[in-house]
């Protein structure tokens, strides 16, 4: 079995493996690690159609082997995602609403977040390596609700990783915050004063400063990512589709996938899994205010503005750090120009490249939903159908039903990504009825916290907040403090 290699997509002389890249994180250049699409493997549609009656684990392996299969032996791969997608930790349930119409619950998990998926497959490949090379590292994370939790858990108590996860003050619900800060142990978890994007840049910047992970540890590479600009974060989110597919009665025709969009992640799985032969008629990428991508896509001019405070709080993104796999897989290039000192972005979203637009508005639909459509979507689903949903999801819905234009008459699957309970005001506001919070986050309401704040003020500016040299110095400042 050849041996995929994946670039980085400000400097494509850099071709690694797999275990390169989960280890490193970030590529060089400030770049993301990405395969080229003409070397995305695909599967064969008899191959597809065996998945109907496969468990997720099984489909994953199906997915995931082709990539993976020349580095981490078939066996030990197919226990890795066993135990990642036990039925009884991490269950996954595809309804069908009405129509063609299905709904597919990626909120069962042990932080109740689709992110659970990625992170649990994540933290047990990171692992498998590590152990195989006697190595350690310090994941890095940015968190705009459930990717902290989710990626917590996944590493909590893991003998070779720490886990650095940081998370805007006051942009996050009080459960999503306990995810991550009741854990202790090797997770620590700060609180930056600053939206998420002043967290995304903080994380890449401690990513990239290999100085100082020298000085700290003695090894410039220590510190690695999860976000889902981590390589071992997206590529097993191109599974999602495949199982939809394979619970969905579509018969061998294709179907539409409708995909609540924040960071772009799990956009662009499917977008992976489309390519592998996935029969993806349209790809619906729904996100909420922060509408700069289907701005794009209309317009064809890329302005990244201040993010704007949404229900869909893991969705308040205004700058996805997958766009540029997205910009590379269509045969374009975008990347952030930065202080050559700091290494802090100065102006996000450059494009030097177009990508063909055609083609990406050919596979791809993107809209954006109001504040106000959040809660109308969710009474309207919760009145006709009896379906409690969450922001994102009801973000999923209603774009969905604006391209049918109400006619649930075609093979059609929305991502559900983050348990109603984990949204309990919300609920209230759309419907008048509190919904039920799941049993880990009952637990977790009665434990101590452990937070580290970054006081520090960023940068005010014309284009949003921006991460400040003084939020910088404080956050290294901690490290040390934890680290020494």
């Amino acid at each position: 079995m050849r041996t995929i290699t994946y670039y980085s997509t400000n400097n494509y002389d850099e071709r690694v493996n797999f275990e390169t890249a989960l280890l490193k994180g970030m590529a060089s250049n400030y770049g993301l690690y990405m395969v080229a699409r003409k070397d995305v493997p695909i599967l064969a549609p008899e191959r597809i159609r065996a998945m109907r009656p496969m468990s997720y684990a099984q489909i994953a392996f199906e997915v995931l082997y082709p990539f993976l299969g020349a580095e981490i032996p078939a066996e030990r791969l197919k226990n890795l995602l066993d135990d990642a997608y036990r039925e009884d930790k991490i269950p996954t349930t595809v309804q069908r609403v009405t129509g063609k119409t299905y709904i597919m619950w990626l909120t069962q998990g042990p932080t109740y977040s689709f992110k659970d998926y990625a992170a649990r497959f994540f933290g047990r490949a990171l692992n498998y390596f590590l152990g195989e090379k006697g190595l350690k590292r310090v994941v890095v994370v940015a968190t705009s609700g459930d990717t902290g939790g989710a990626v917590a858990d996944a590493l909590y108590g893991l003998d070779n990783v720490d886990n650095i996860v940081f998370f805007p003050s006051g942009s996050i619900s009080e459960g999503q915050r306990r995810q991550m800060t009741t854990l202790g142990g090797n997770i620590y978890a700060f609180e930056v004063n600053g939206d998420f994007d002043v967290c995304q840049a903080l994380a890449k910047n401690i990513l990239g400063d290999k100085r100082f992970a020298d000085e700290l540890f003695h090894d410039g590479e220590r510190f690695t990512s999860a976000n889902s600009i981590s390589l071992g974060r997206l590529l097993p989110q191109a599974v999602y589709p495949f199982y939809a597919y394979s619970k969905i009665d579509a018969g061998d025709g294709p179907f539409i996938a409708s995909v609540p969009s924040g960071n772009f992640g799990n956009m662009m799985g499917t977008v992976i899994a489309r390519q592998m032969g996935l029969p993806v008629e349209k790809l619906i990428s729904g996100v909420n205010e922060n509408t700069e991508f289907p701005e794009f896509l209309e317009t064809e001019k890329y302005i990244v503005r201040p993010s704007v405070k949404s229900p869909s709080s893991a969705m308040i993104v205004s700058h996805p750090s997958n766009l540029v796999r997205l910009i590379d897989f269509y045969g374009g290039h975008m990347y952030d120009e930065r202080d050559p000192v700091t290494g802090t972005a100065t102006k996000p979203g450059i494009i030097d490249r177009m990508p063909d637009m055609d083609s990406m508005r050919r596979d791809i639909v993107s809209m954006g939903v109001t504040n106000p459509l959040h809660y109308e979507t969710m009474k309207l689903v919760f009145e006709r159908y009896g379906v409690i949903l969450d922001p994102h999801g009801a973000v999923g819905w209603r774009t969905l039903e604006i391209y049918l234009n109400g006619q649930h008459d075609r093979p059609s699957v929305v991502y559900e990504t983050a348990d109603p309970g984990k949204f309990p005001e919300e609920v209230v506001r759309a419907i008048g009825i509190m919904p039920e919070l799941p049993p880990g986050m009952k637990k977790q309401a009665t434990l101590r916290e452990r937070i580290y704040s970054i006081t520090s003020e960023p940068e005010h500016t014309p284009g949003g907040l921006k991460l400040s040299d003084e939020q910088i110095k404080e956050a290294k400042d901690k490290i040390r403090e934890i680290f020494s």
